[in-house]
């Protein structure tokens, strides 16, 4: 009788968790695949630098900022460093929040929120870039309410925090079919541009740990707003540590998991799935184990073993195609796929982290110097942060 009652709990198990998995990864192939049709805007760039006002939030990590700025093309002349801290920087103007200012969101959010509402602008956007984010293919901005700039994070000392963002970049493919979602599922990277009237309804005045997402949910909600992506590679920092990666993404499945109230209803049990697979993806390769050891725990064995497969196979097909976005050699990029299933269990370890203990305080990722930066790319030169606008330099030697 308990050997039948253990048998089920397993086979229950087994299908439950192949489920859950396989809802995010059908998702993600219908994102990519159908949803993503029409997504490039390279042809529908209807707004110039001329038309753009960019803010880089900081605390205060003046040299970082000041390689950013540097990188900023000089078709664009309004630029403002937003910090919590003073600092100089050329060729921008620094902000300093005051202390004294209070408001609904904090941290990061607050920050934006204060800029909101006492940096003058008369731009059709507000371009907002991390500090370490380096534009590197800017050439417009197309007409969304909310533009997301796709990112290529560099490697900066942490060979296993590189082979996370590697494979993260795959997964990103499916930002691609988020112009067809009324709620694009999230918003992270190095640049969000924002309509600068969206942004007046809408504001950043509320409390949450990924400001940015919340944003984008809450204007989706309230105002309806248009969503586009443009593929132009910003460079930012991947985290200089296993440990910053890990405390990264517990705090975005954090936020994730504090916000999706903004989210409707019909989205709610897509996100859930997507945050559990997320954290939960260390096991797809268990279930693909389980199967072909004890065959018996899983009814209709061979169907489940090739479920499973396909769905671990899918794990491959992220790093493949985050490679192919960093334009790696094959060689490398075939030791990047054979590497997956370490960059799974590391990429999963904070999100599972997220999801069994919320972390309810804003942590700043750590970011390297530009003399460092430089110091993990012998191949590159002192001034190739900033030579060019960062584009050829950047672009061609720093991974």
């Amino acid at each position: 009788m308990f050997e039948v009652r253990a048998e089920l709990v397993v086979t229950v198990l087994l299908w439950v968790s192949l489920g859950f998995y396989g809802f995010s990864a059908l998702w993600w192939l219908f994102e990519t695949t159908v949803l993503s049709r029409g997504w490039r805007t390279d042809d529908r760039l209807v707004w110039g630098p001329e038309d753009v006002q960019v803010r880089i939030l900081t605390v205060d990590a003046e040299d970082v900022v000041q390689a950013t700025v540097d990188a900023i093309p000089e078709e664009i002349p309004d630029v403002h460093v937003v910090a919590e801290r003073p600092m100089t920087v050329a060729g921008a103007t620094v902000h300093v929040v005051p202390s004294a200012f209070t408001c609904e969101a904090t941290n990061k959010g607050r920050a934006v929120e204060w800029a909101r509402r006492h940096v003058a602008c008369d731009r059709e956007y507000v371009l907002y870039l991390d500090e370490d984010t380096l534009m590197t293919g800017f050439d417009g901005v197309p007409d969304a309410d909310v533009v997301q700039f796709s990112e290529l994070p560099m490697f900066t000392g942490s060979r296993l925090a590189y082979l996370c963002e590697v494979f993260r970049m795959g997964y990103q493919y499916e930002q691609r079919g988020f112009h067809r979602l009324r709620y694009p599922l999230y918003a992270w990277g190095g640049a969000v541009a924002v309509r600068r009237s969206v942004e007046a309804r809408v504001t950043w005045d509320a409390k949450t740990l990924t400001e940015d997402t919340n944003f984008v949910w809450r204007a989706a909600r309230d105002v309806r707003a248009t969503y586009a992506l443009v593929d132009a590679k910003f460079r930012n920092q991947a985290p200089p540590s296993v440990r910053a990666l890990i405390r990264q993404r517990r705090r975005w499945i954090s936020g994730s998991i504090d916000d999706d109230s903004h989210l409707a209803w019909r989205y709610r049990p897509l996100y859930a799935t997507r945050i559990v697979a997320w954290a939960f993806s260390p096991l797809v390769p268990l279930l693909v184990v389980a199967a072909y050891v004890h065959p018996g725990t899983a009814p209709n064995f061979a169907l489940y073993a090739g479920i499973a497969t396909g769905f671990g196979l899918l794990l491959y097909v992220y790093t493949a195609l985050g490679a192919v976005s960093y334009g790696k050699s094959l060689p490398l990029a075939l030791l990047y796929v054979a590497l997956t299933p370490v960059a799974v269990v590391v990429h999963a370890a904070g999100a599972m982290w997220g999801v069994l203990s919320p972390v309810r305080t804003f942590e700043v990722t750590e970011k390297v110097v530009p003399e460092r930066l430089v110091d993990a790319h012998p191949e590159m030169e002192p001034g190739d942060l900033t030579d060019e606008d960062g584009r050829r330099s950047v672009d061609q030697t720093a991974d």
